[in-house]
């Protein structure tokens, strides 16, 4: 099977691996929600705006 530097090696590897795809999945939800959130934002002015041509 595995012998104790093996263990060692794939411990390290899973723990550097896990800490990659966590670290990936938090950044990617941020930039998604940055860009929602002025997108959003965006809309928003321009809804006032066209309210305020209105008024």
């Amino acid at each position: 099977m595995f012998d104790f530097q093996q263990y060692l090696g794939f411990l390290l590897f899973l723990g550097i691996f896990l800490t990659g795809f966590w670290l990936m999945l938090f950044l990617v939800n941020f930039v998604f929600y940055w860009v929602g959130g002025a997108l959003w934002e965006r809309f928003k002015e321009r809804r006032a705006e066209k309210a305020a041509k209105q008024a």
